[in-house]
């Protein structure tokens, strides 16, 4: 907390649903906001799934007339939200729904903006850039990761500088978030971990966050104990409908920590990973997060101690030093238990990317720009940041 004249603000959706059958809801709650014809923003994968017909059926059922844009990529572009802008007038829409994790979150807010406030989605990069509210919003979470379902944050990748751009604006939060856990049961174990790691990320970075508060403390903590409880067994069984549960409070939990006491350098450098190779975020994240926490030790070790504690480690007797190692080792096992890669070269080779170490000094340059890093416990310097990148590869 401050020893200094600063106000903090706290961020959330109007109006959450959380719970088994929550997704019923949506025409009811577009309507509420005043929407009659949404663009849905959603993906490829989601729309395969059949989880975009299951929403789109509940419209209609509802009398409501609806469009799809399903080209949403993971890494989102700035292609994607202006063709999704350009689909929402050409089709006279006049309120958004995303469904899915992260990526469509994003790329529909990015709609949102644009739709709203004109120009184009680079001109809103930085901190509450928009000066007029979305169009009626509801989003539909089908992850247990991002919490971009009920964040002010949206990642955008510029694809002429080969960077994500981070947009941080209270007008980007949407006005109803849904979290139904039926919606996720059909993420494969792999997604299930990507995104189950970008949660603990969110949560762990928030509470280690200069921007901490004892609101964003308590939603973190719970959420780290919750992950550490839930996510192996959602990985080994994605039927296991109290593990899902469990992550999708989890996940809210973390989103509701860092929407408000912000992150650190593990995403300001994970966005240079996503925008640099279009690598995968959760796990970028989860490669990075037991490095970067261990740069940032020294800055809070009581909480790295207490981080331990919740992830289920016996600190008793044990030195506040010896109790936060214990934290970087419990986030490493529960990486390796899921089978996230063991660095960032593996990861690459993945996905057919060739993560190498020259490009390294670029990304640095950029990380060190992002907004994300603003809060991070301990200010690195370049050579700090490369040495982190280094000790990921």
């Amino acid at each position: 907390m401050a020893i200094r004249e600063q106000v903090f603000g706290y961020f959330i959706p109007s109006v959450t649903l959380i719970g088994i059958g929550a997704a019923k809801e949506i025409p009811a709650k577009i309507k509420a906001l005043g929407g009659n014809k949404p663009l849905v923003v959603t993906d490829k994968g989601i729309t395969g799934a059949g989880i975009t017909k299951q929403i789109t059926d509940l419209l209609e059922a509802a009398g409501m007339d609806c469009v799809v844009y399903d080209e949403t990529i993971p890494n989102p572009t700035d292609k994607n939200v202006h063709d999704g802008v350009d689909i929402y007038k050409s089709n006279n829409c006049d309120s958004l729904i995303t469904l899915g994790g992260g990526s469509s979150h994003d790329c529909g807010k990015g709609v949102g903006l644009v739709i709203a406030n004109g120009g184009k989605i680079h001109d809103f990069e930085g901190v509450d850039k928009s000066s007029n509210p979305m169009p009626p919003y509801v989003a539909v979470n089908t992850t247990a990761g991002t919490a971009s379902e009920m964040t002010r944050f949206c990642i955008i990748t510029d694809t002429s500088r080969k960077v994500k751009m981070a947009i941080v604006d209270w007008r980007v939060t949407p006005g109803i978030a849904v979290d139904d856990p039926v919606l996720m049961m059909g993420m494969p174990p792999a997604l299930t971990a990507a995104t189950g790691m970008d949660a603990l990320t969110h949560a762990v970075e928030a509470y280690v966050s200069t921007a901490a508060t004892p609101m964003t403390d308590s939603a973190a903590e719970k959420a780290i104990e919750l992950i550490a409880t839930h996510l192996r067994p959602a990985v080994a069984n994605g039927g296991d409908i109290v593990a899902r549960e469990g992550m999708c409070y989890a996940q809210y939990l973390a989103g509701m920590a860092f929407n408000n006491a912000s992150l650190g350098h593990v995403h300001a450098m994970a966005h240079q990973l996503g925008g640099f190779y279009d690598l995968p975020h959760g796990e970028c994240n989860a490669i990075l997060l037991p490095h970067v926490s261990r740069f940032n030790l020294i800055a809070k070790m009581d909480r790295f101690a207490k981080i331990a504690q919740l992830m289920g480690e016996n600190i008793d007797g044990l030195s506040t030093r010896d109790a936060a190692e214990l934290a970087l080792m419990a986030i490493q096992n529960l990486s390796t238990d899921i089978g996230i890669p063991a660095g960032l070269v593996e990861l690459g080779k993945r996905y057919g990317k060739d993560v190498k170490a020259e490009d390294i000094d670029t990304m640095t340059v950029n990380a060190q720009k992002d907004a994300c890093g603003l809060t991070n416990p301990r200010v690195p310097k370049d050579d700090d940041v490369k040495a982190i990148y280094k000790a990921a590869l």
